[in-house]
């Protein structure tokens, strides 16, 4: 009984000491996860142009990826399906008005990651950039602290603990949320007046002639290659929860915040200045 009693206690420590140190998966305690019905999003992306990636950009005779289209990406997620982008393909979104950078994460992106038959979760990746411009993007620093000593193939699977500021990080009806205060002070950039948010696809290759880095010049490594009509980042959805009020100018910040949270009858906006109802 004893033996067996540090048996178990040693497998449980080599488990614990495996995962990685940034949030665990959807469900799981210290997940950053926000359920696609969460009430603190409060609008959802209203357009999207789509620039397509080659289904295994080692391979460009496959063709690029084509399930979906700009359609795929707009309104609440899981209801209009997805759009696959290909091996660095990226989608540019926009709101109805401008994001703002209030307390604690200020969008969501969603993907269709799935637990695989034999275990883990399967998660395509995509970092991401926003703009005040519509010109000039600046991307969200991210991490990935995955093993890239060897490939993990088209249907291999991630720990999301070793994953930090990467699109698709979390199964499907769950968003990656990002935080605009980590893009404080970025010149060219107003955190107050996010006009245009671009999902980029990770190209998952520990090639160093195709890979992506990370914000540490680390190569990603996630599901390649994919070369079907669906390869790529499978963009779902992306969600604002904190927005500048339609029709006003949004150059400048006007909501302080929003409450209560959960809505139960009536919104209240806290503007800078004073509270409307």
């Amino acid at each position: 009984m004893k033996f067996t009693f540090f048996i178990g206690v040693y497998v449980w420590s080599l488990c614990c000491l495996a995962q990685g140190p940034y949030a665990s998966a959807a469900n799981e305690s210290g997940t950053t996860a926000i359920h696609k019905d969460s009430s603190i999003i409060i609008a959802w992306a209203k357009s999207c142009t789509i620039h397509r990636g080659f289904q295994d950009m080692a391979n460009p005779q496959f063709g690029k990826s084509s399930v979906g289209d700009s359609t795929s990406a707009l309104g609440m997620a899981q209801t209009t399906g997805v759009v696959s982008l290909g091996d660095s393909g990226y989608a540019t979104l926009t709101f109805d008005a401008t994001l703002y950078n209030g307390p604690s994460w200020d969008f969501v992106v969603f993907e269709n990651g799935f637990e695989a038959a034999g275990g883990g979760d399967y998660l395509e990746l995509a970092s991401v950039e926003v703009s005040s411009d519509g010109q000039h993007f600046f991307r969200f620093p991210a991490h990935s602290l995955s093993d890239t000593s060897q490939s993990i193939g088209g249907f291999g699977t991630l720990d999301p603990t070793n994953l930090n500021n990467l699109a698709g990080k979390y199964l499907l009806g769950y968003g990656t949320p990002f935080d605009l205060n980590e893009l404080s002070g970025v010149q060219g950039l107003n955190i107050n007046a996010i006009s245009h948010i671009r999902i980029v696809d990770v190209v998952g290759s520990n090639n160093p002639a195709y890979a992506s880095r990370d914000s540490a010049n680390r190569i990603i490594i996630d599901a390649y290659p994919t070369p079907f009509p669906s390869g790529g980042f499978d963009l779902d959805a992306v969600g604002a929860i904190h927005m500048n009020p339609v029709g006003l100018n949004s150059n400048h910040q006007l909501v302080q915040g929003l409450f209560p949270n959960p809505v139960v009858d009536v919104l209240y906006l806290q503007l800078l200045s004073k509270e409307v109802q």
